[in-house]
């Protein structure tokens, strides 16, 4: 995460949030003799964190309460992010509330009785942005079928899109002049979703040359489609991810599912608000006790394009 970026998201809190945080970084820098990454991975979940408490009402360290602490772990969960992520997070957050104890600046510790979720199914694999650098570049774009691919699942992990709604997408819904997708999600319901310039272009170039080739005299609007020209499926999409998995010799479990935690998951480990990529994952009420403000369409863009690995 930037430093520009840190400061201005810090900005944004009351002094009765930054000045023990500011407090804290000093310690583990100076007392602790930690690394610079190390305090600069502590200032950025401290700062997501924090952001997320006061967002809910609580504007000084001392007014946060268990059930604070426990929504906020429950939201990284819910959204996608890494079971060893989420155990970070809150290891960064117990150590912080600790310090404070110690120092005098809070009586009570809220996260003492703490645990990461339990995972009641194993969620899909997350790819590391080199991982996946491998498997984008793995189609041959020399062909109509590869630059399909390449579209596909550039517009997948750049949007952060289900599976359904990849194989749903219209060319109407693909709002170029502005940088944004227009998804239709669960129950209907649309939201808007920056793609950045890589997936753009990529979509782009497929439309203009590689679904004519592909299209057939009554083929459908959706965008992308299968090798005889209809409507691409979800076993579709899972072959062609597969495929390509392969290629790139990647070793884990990967199902198109793995495109979406991995945009939640590298847009969140890069230090995004918590609440720009719930609604450009299109999660409406993650948890009962938060209160998401609007959020408008120039601020998720630049979150995207400052998160993203490929914006």
């Amino acid at each position: 995460m930037a430093n520009g970026t840190l400061s201005e998201s810090l900005a944004e809190l009351p002094a009765s949030i930054t000045d023990p945080l500011f407090l804290f970084l000093d310690h583990v820098r100076l007392e602790k003799g930690l690394s610079d990454h190390s305090v600069e991975a502590y200032e950025r979940d401290l700062t997501r964190y924090l952001s997320t408490v006061v967002q809910s009402g609580i504007n000084s360290v001392e007014g946060v309460r268990p059930h604070d602490v426990s929504g906020y772990v429950r939201q990284l969960a819910d959204i996608g992010l890494a079971p060893s992520s989420v155990a970070r997070n809150l290891t960064a957050v117990r150590v912080f509330h600790k310090f404070l104890v110690s120092e005098g600046i809070a009586q009570d510790n809220p996260t003492e009785n703490q645990r990461p979720p339990k995972v009641g199914r194993k969620l899909p694999e997350v790819l590391t942005v080199e991982e996946m650098v491998a498997l984008l570049d793995q189609p041959d774009t020399d062909t109509a079928l590869g630059l399909r691919d390449r579209a596909l699942l550039e517009m997948m992990y750049g949007a952060g899109l289900r599976v359904s709604e990849a194989i749903d997408l219209k060319a109407g819904q693909l709002v170029f002049d502005v940088g944004v997708v227009r998804v239709i999600g669960k129950g209907n319901k649309e939201r808007i979703v920056p793609i950045g310039t890589q997936a753009q272009a990529w979509v782009e170039r497929y439309a203009g040359s590689g679904r004519p080739e592909i299209a057939a005299h009554r083929s459908p609007s959706n965008v992308f489609l299968n090798f005889r020209g209809g409507q691409l499926s979800r076993m579709g999409v899972y072959k062609i991810l597969r495929k390509h998995v392969l290629a790139a010799g990647i070793g884990k479990s990967v199902s198109p599912h793995t495109m979406r935690h991995s945009f939640a998951t590298h847009l969140l480990e890069g230090g995004a608000d918590l609440r720009a990529v719930q609604e450009m994952l299109g999660h409406a009420d993650i948890s009962t006790t938060q209160i998401y403000t609007h959020i408008d369409r120039e601020y998720l863009k630049e979150v995207h394009r400052t998160f993203h690995p490929r914006a």
